[in-house]
């Protein structure tokens, strides 16, 4: 029998999960908009944002309510069933995805929708060859490891899939010499999250397209962290003109409920014969029928728009902040897709911010970054700023009274 005493959350999944993720010292314990409390009562604007899946907010009033709908009709159905719910989100998912792209494989996260994508690309050109971005991240399965940049994350489980490529991202030169007679499909993220809210030079995408064209490559765009809205567009291939030959989606797809989606045309999804891509869980009626009010409340109130007046006023508020700080580099981003780039270590930073009510992640050891739900609000970016700019205050205080150097 469990026991009902309260729980030490904090020391509990320390005792019992695993130590592969970068704790905070925080247990979250309720959400709703762009807010989030702890354990205790406090209260925090989350510029973390699940890493970018609370994209319509937390516990949206719309989806809560197709769970609830949904879980007192029934929760699971196979893939080998036909089912309502499963035929309503393929229909509403592939009448807003770019043009031409009309069917969709269902799965449970981006690393799995990656997976599918690579499966296609060989199956389709008969090639196995891939070539990625260096900088890039797709995930940390075997497949989408291996198209995956960082070393720290590929190095423990090498050898994994062989005839990747990795090219410097933005350069279309060295992407066109990479091409040899094995590659099949090129890989690319519209803006790179993982690796730091890499925005791309103007025509690349564009360059990336012609040349899969030119070279009878499939183009796969990862649009995991970039789609349904965040950068100011539906999917952020639109800010560049590109429509990919299949897409990747996931996160905020389900407003919280895993799932993933490779969006392609459907000569290309059915080249996959009966039994050579399932998935147990992918396009249950739970999953889809939280993903369909998902994208409906995305599309009714014109989530993009607001990601882009509200990315705006955000990425003027932490340039503004970067000039009254000498440990600030650069801020960046396109939408609500951002990043604040420090001179320094940023760990103490996110604590200290953390402690003020405010949360963020990052993108390596000196960039903060920020993925929050589009429905923040001026008030909540305002609060988000003030917290981010005393840290750093703190942080500037601290170094000079001989806590560290400047790097």
């Amino acid at each position: 029998m469990v026991n009902k005493k309260k729980l030490d959350i904090i020391a509990t999944e320390d005792a019992h999960g695993p130590h592969t993720y970068q704790k905070f010292p925080v247990a979250i314990v309720r959400g709703k908009g762009a807010l989030v409390w702890d354990d205790k009562g406090r209260e925090y604007v989350d510029c973390m944002g699940g890493y970018g899946v609370a994209i319509v907010g937390h516990s949206n009033d719309k989806v809560v309510a197709a769970i609830k709908r949904q879980a007192e009709t029934l929760i699971t159905c196979h893939g080998s069933l036909y089912n309502d719910a499963r035929a309503e989100f393929l229909e509403t998912l592939t009448s807003c995805s770019p043009k031409g792209l009309d069917a969709a494989f269902l799965s449970n996260s981006g690393a799995e929708a990656v997976e599918v994508a690579i499966k296609l690309g060989r199956k389709v050109t008969g090639k196995k060859g891939l070539i990625a971005m260096k900088g890039a991240y797709h995930g940390k399965t075997a497949g989408a490891l291996s198209a995956t940049w960082s070393k720290r994350y590929r190095e423990a489980f090498e050898p994994l899939l062989q005839g990747v490529k990795h090219v410097e991202n933005g350069d279309l030169g060295a992407l066109e010499q990479a091409i040899d007679a094995d590659i099949g499909a090129v890989i690319v993220e519209p803006i790179q999250g993982e690796g730091g809210i890499v925005l791309p030079p103007k025509d690349y995408l564009r360059g990336v397209r012609e040349i899969c064209d030119k070279k009878g490559l499939l183009l796969i765009a990862d649009e995991i962290q970039t789609g349904l809205g965040r950068t100011g567009k539906l999917w952020a291939m639109e800010n560049w003109g590109v429509v990919p030959d299949i897409m990747t989606v996931a996160k905020g797809l389900a407003g919280g409920v895993p799932i993933g989606a490779t969006v392609t045309r459907a000569e290309i999804l059915n080249s996959l014969k009966k039994g050579e891509a399932t998935s147990t869980f992918g396009g249950n009626p739970l999953a889809c029928a939280a993903g369909t009010a998902t994208l409906r409340y995305i599309l009714d109130n014109d989530l993009p728009s607001q990601a882009k007046k509200k990315g705006k006023l955000f990425l003027d508020k932490l340039k503004a902040l970067g000039k009254e700080h000498q440990l600030t580099r650069e801020a960046r981003g396109l939408g609500l897709m951002l990043a604040f780039e420090l001179r320094v270590d940023i760990q103490e930073l996110l604590n200290e911010a953390m402690s003020a009510g405010a949360i963020f992640t990052y993108s390596g050891r000196t960039i903060v970054r920020m993925l929050p739900p589009l429905v923040i609000t001026e008030r909540q970016i305002d609060r988000s700023v003030r917290i981010l700019g005393d840290a750093i205050s703190a942080e500037e205080k601290r170094r000079a009274s001989g806590g560290g150097a400047v790097g």
